[in-house]
């Protein structure tokens, strides 16, 4: 475990891999120190966003060593179906790479258990763990320069959806009209970690 302050209301902390990730969030967001307003989670690290008028570094810290890792995440058991029409640009790529055809695709995405690990890249971007081994794929050797809302995609072992129009480079295989990412709701983002998706193909 690696402390990194960052800026001047931020404290970073590496972690060894994901599952360390996910024990001390699900145990800061039990009993966050004192100071600590937002947790953000990630692959190996965890950020945590300070309100410094009463962040002490060093208690912080201390707190965090001393903090008992837990299993489960705040959104854990929730779920939610995405329904995908699956002609994504990327589509008969992703089946050359994998050696499968394009309905084999397919039916691996939907038949896969995802879980959102952790978010990232734009808000409401949640990173989706879970899916077969032989739909990991490498990102395109050149991104998009517009990405649309809602466009389904896969990047090595993760697959994820596009909250907007965005650059980007993962293997584009399908769309959903699903409003990902909303702030005028309430959460705005439906992707949380621990939250539990299934998509599901519609014509």
């Amino acid at each position: 475990m690696r402390f990194l302050p960052c800026a001047d209301s931020g404290l970073l902390i590496e972690l060894a891999d994901l599952q360390q990730v996910h024990a001390l969030y699900a145990a800061l967001s039990e009993e966050p120190p004192e100071g600590v307003i937002d947790l953000v989670p990630a692959a190996r690290t965890l950020l945590l966003q300070l309100d410094p008028r009463r962040a002490d570094l060093r208690a912080i810290e201390e707190a965090v060593r001393a903090a008992e890792p837990r299993h489960g995440l705040r959104g854990e058991g929730e779920e939610l179906e995405v329904p995908v029409v699956y002609d994504g640009a990327d589509l008969a790529e992703v089946a050359r790479l994998t050696g499968l055809t394009e309905r084999e695709v397919v039916d691996r995405h939907t038949g896969a258990d995802w879980k959102v690990a952790f978010g990232g890249f734009a808000p409401g971007f949640g990173y989706l763990t879970g899916g077969p081994e032989d739909l990991v794929v490498p990102r395109r050797t050149e991104s998009r320069t517009a990405v649309p809302a809602g466009a389904v995609g896969l990047a090595g072992a993760f697959s994820g959806i596009y909250p907007r129009e965005s650059p980007g480079g993962w293997q584009l295989i399908g769309r959903t009209d699903l409003q990902i990412w909303n702030i005028d709701r309430d959460p705005p983002a439906l992707l949380r970690p621990g939250v539990r998706v299934r998509f599901r193909e519609i014509g």
